[in-house]
């Protein structure tokens, strides 16, 4: 077994699986990221507005939500003419994940009472201003375990990229493999202890992070 380990983890190839899973996490960081300011602004839309914008998020919505991520990142990597392979693979990974972040945002604003806007205008508040002081705040607080749930479904997404060659964890460790098999025999036990590492890598940060949220759960709830 520690020759399985002196095979795999050289130091060139934990620096090669590191380099794919800080991509992994840029790319989904990024993602989230821009995914919440989208999908809360297709969220507002689509609960608040009942005329064109409102329907065309709903489409939109609805479009990415039925369909499959792997199609849209084998779309925007084809067809879109600009940006890097990995700009156009995080780009398909963006527009899916924010259809499901506006389905997540939109349940959290239908939680929220209706009266709450008419309290809000009572105190002279403008319709802007009590969605941005007053209900987007309480809807981001209710719907933090759906919202994480995406968060760790979108890191573990990001996997899906290796089908177009970019090199993020999961890549580098199926690469690791084909690139053992040149200067060792590679047996089951190879194969069995990379793929158990990308789990157990998985698993940590995701589990970590679920934590985390459980923690500022308690903190919020207490307060």
């Amino acid at each position: 077994m520690l020759k399985i380990f002196q095979d795999i983890f050289t130091p060139y190839n934990v620096s090669y699986l590191l380099g794919g899973l800080g991509l992994t996490l840029a790319i989904s960081v990024v993602t989230v990221g821009l995914s919440v300011v989208l999908g809360t602004i297709l969220g507002l839309l689509r609960s608040y507005d009942r005329f064109i914008l409102g329907k065309l998020a709903a489409v939109y919505i609805e479009v990415f939500r039925n369909t499959p991520l792997l199609l849209w990142i084998f779309v925007c990597f084809v067809m879109v003419p600009v940006g890097t392979f990995i700009v156009r693979g995080t780009l398909g990974i963006f527009l899916f994940t924010s259809a499901v972040m506006a389905e997540i945002i939109r349940g959290g604003l239908n939680s929220i009472s209706r009266g709450q806007f008419e309290a809000a205008a009572s105190q002279g508040f403008s319709f802007p201003q009590a969605l941005a002081l007053i209900i987007l705040p309480q809807t981001f607080r209710r719907i933090v375990p759906s919202l994480m749930s995406q968060i760790v479904t979108t890191i573990k997404d990001t996997s899906f990229l290796y089908q177009v060659a970019i090199a993020e964890f999961f890549y580098c460790a199926k690469n690791l493999i084909s690139s053992l098999s040149k200067s060792v025999n590679v047996t089951t036990a190879h194969v069995f202890t990379i793929y158990f590492m990308v789990a157990a890598v998985y698993f940590l940060i995701n589990f970590s992070l679920s934590c985390l949220v459980r923690r500022m759960q308690r903190r919020t709830a207490k307060s």
